[in-house]
């Protein structure tokens, strides 16, 4: 199997405000292949922005490793930082401002990350022109931003985030301003992108629309990647009285979706806050071993919690699976 194009371990990301200290990463773990379309999900404050920041080359871990299609992000000089920036990856935001450059035409703004890389007129307006084209703008060359309706912005922004024909592409809430028709159309456009250009793309969304499209659903929580959704390869006709009927956290249908709990490399895992709530852990599990997994039970309180059964509550955490255990 190929080794990964992106590889955060144990990532931490520390800010320091005026005397305090603001944990927005502790020790997250990511692992994503090349041509995955992965969305990552999570409340706000989580860590989704700074994780982003941090794979875009636009701030620096404090500890851990961050690996992107072979450069080490902890170990780039500044030159080495702005080169990564305009070439190895490339950025939608959330707002067309941040976009596009409003006194220019949107041909002008893909030819722009061109001129940085030294690409004759001729050639980077020829790729401008194929670009817009890709992502459904022809015709539109000349005008400029405040003439484009917000979808149209949209577009123009990916036509520039992919100018230079970056490895990975990050896109921050890129439909956090249309309404659902035109998000729908961006989220379609990404997807054509991902599967015609082989494109890496990470979407940082609250959409759930959005989440239930990609390959992958991440999410994170309190600095960490806490669980992940997956469509699953055919969908459920029954859902088990045990299976959540939706994902914990953004809410995807289990009878299309199977979400798992991520387990670290030190083994450290986060349970859904729904687990919390159900059952009285109060800090503390015991760990049972079970053939093909792991029970965890509220501690010293497996009598109590079914009436004096000894049935204790029972809370089913993924482990390595050995045969068709699960």
């Amino acid at each position: 199997m190929p080794e990964p194009l992106i590889v955060c371990d144990n990532l931490v990301k520390i800010y320091k405000v005026a005397d305090l200290e603001v944990v927005a990463l502790q020790g997250l773990d990511l692992e994503v292949r090349a041509g995955e379309m992965i969305a990552l999900v999570g409340a706000s404050g989580s860590g989704k922005s700074t994780l982003m920041n941090i794979l875009g080359g636009l701030d620096m871990p404090t500890a851990g490793k961050c690996v992107v299609a072979g450069h080490d992000l902890t170990r780039l000089s500044e030159a080495q930082r702005i080169r990564y920036r305009r070439f190895v990856v490339g950025h939608v935001w959330q707002q067309s401002g941040r976009n596009l450059l409003p006194e220019l035409s949107i041909a002008v703004n893909v030819e722009e990350p061109q001129m940085l890389r030294g690409i004759g007129f001729s050639q980077r307006r020829k790729r401008a022109r194929e670009l817009l084209e890709l992502v459904g703008l022809a015709g539109m060359e000349k005008k400029r931003p405040e003439q484009l309706s917000g979808g149209e912005q949209q577009r123009a922004a990916i036509a520039v985030a992919l100018a230079n024909q970056p490895t990975v592409l990050l896109a921050d809430e890129p439909t956090g301003e249309l309404d659902s028709v035109t998000a729908a159309e961006i989220m379609h456009l990404l997807r054509t992108l991902n599967q015609q250009l082989g494109l890496t793309i990470l979407i940082v969304t609250h959409d759930v629309a959005i989440a239930a499209e990609v390959d992958r659903t991440l999410a994170i929580r309190d600095g960490r990647t806490s669980t992940e959704t997956v469509r699953r390869d055919a969908p459920l006709e029954e859902v088990h009285t045990q299976v959540p009927t939706a994902s914990a956290v953004i809410g995807l249908s289990s009878q299309t979706h199977r979400e798992s709990i991520l387990i670290d490399r030190v083994g450290r895992l986060q349970l859904p806050k729904e687990a919390l709530e159900l059952y009285p852990f109060h800090g503390r599990a015991e760990v049972r071993f079970a053939e093909g997994h792991i029970q965890l039970w509220p501690l010293n309180n497996t009598v109590e919690a079914n009436g004096g059964n000894g049935q204790g509550s029972e809370t089913q955490a993924p482990a390595k699976q050995t045969g068709n255990a699960e």
